[in-house]
């Protein structure tokens, strides 16, 4: 077997590990996404929604507990994952497109 050969296959076992890693770690996010989905399009409905907003005015009026996690309530917090999601879901459609071209399925 030449230089260039062994250089090559361990060049491309390489690949193999890095692609097969990402491509595990894709899947596992992937299944972690899914699991929420529905939850994500939920919190998106109601932000914005009147019982958003019923929430939003009971927290500056001081109604709500104060021990209250509400960084639903902020509104940087929901808008800002709605953006990255979008953003994410376009980045995603890109590397299909991508990869349907490069290669037919």
């Amino acid at each position: 077997m030449s230089k260039v050969q062994t250089e090559r296959i361990k060049k491309m076992e390489s690949y193999l590990d890095e692609a097969g890693a990402a491509i595990a770690e894709l899947a596992e996010a992937m299944d972690r996404y899914e699991k929420t989905e529905s939850k994500y399009y939920k919190l998106e409905d109601y932000y914005g929604s009147k019982k958003w907003m019923d929430d939003f005015e009971a927290d500056e009026a001081g109604k709500l507990p104060d021990g209250l996690k509400r960084g639903v309530l902020s509104e940087d917090a929901v808008y800002d994952l709605i953006t990255d999601h979008r953003a994410l879901m376009a980045r995603l459609q890109r590397a299909v497109l991508r990869c349907m071209e490069e290669k037919e399925f």
